[in-house]
């Protein structure tokens, strides 16, 4: 089993039970050092799409799963991989056993533009249900977002986004969203 590190979307448990019924979540961690941020914002269809990137004295939180080969295939599917949205990179995840080698989703598109309201959304949800920190939480909450139909305007741009998730304080021990029928690709959540 392949150990997968979800950041959007794909924390919340129930979505990942669907999706991946066969792998089950192996805990929580942090990802030091990276940053959640948006990008490729001309191609996805509700704004920016969630990645991320290596950013020293960030974090980023994440949920652990053990995934079977069958369910990795489908997760490819699913998070834009055989459309060539995302790629895999391995990371060392911080947890409260000790560091941990995984490999998570990485937008292969510029950094730069805005979410859409709804995906912020999705991605604060996904985090609360996942048992992130509620200061990491809130900040997912108060990033800034496209207004009600300015997505794919080319609006905002650059790598900070004011409120850092990844600054969190709290540690834990242990992504709902919608998608493209015709794909199965992931919503802009992301990974």
């Amino acid at each position: 089993m392949a150990l997968y590190a979800a950041y959007g979307s794909n924390l919340d448990p129930a979505q990942m039970l669907l999706r991946c019924p066969h792998s089950p979540q192996r805990g929580t961690g942090w990802l030091e050092g990276w940053r959640l941020t948006f990008g490729g914002e001309d191609i996805g269809w509700d704004g920016a799409l969630a990645t991320v990137v290596e950013s020293a004295g960030t974090r980023v939180f994440v949920v652990l799963y053990d995934l079977s080969e069958g369910d990795e295939k489908e997760l490819d599917n699913w998070d834009g991989v055989s459309l060539g949205y995302y790629r895999r990179v391995k990371v060392r995840v911080e947890t409260l056993d000790g560091d941990v080698l995984a490999w998570l989703y990485v937008l292969n598109f510029w950094e730069g533009g805005l979410p859409s309201a709804r995906s912020i959304g999705i991605l604060a949800d996904s985090a609360e249900r996942a048992g992130a920190p509620a200061d990491y939480v809130s900040a997912l909450r108060a990033l800034p977002c496209a207004k009600m139909g300015d997505s794919n305007n080319g609006h905002g741009s650059g790598p900070s986004y004011g409120a850092d998730p990844g600054h969190g304080s709290g540690t834990s021990s242990g992504s709902g969203s919608d998608s493209d029928s015709d794909s199965g690709f992931e919503a802009p959540g992301g990974p």
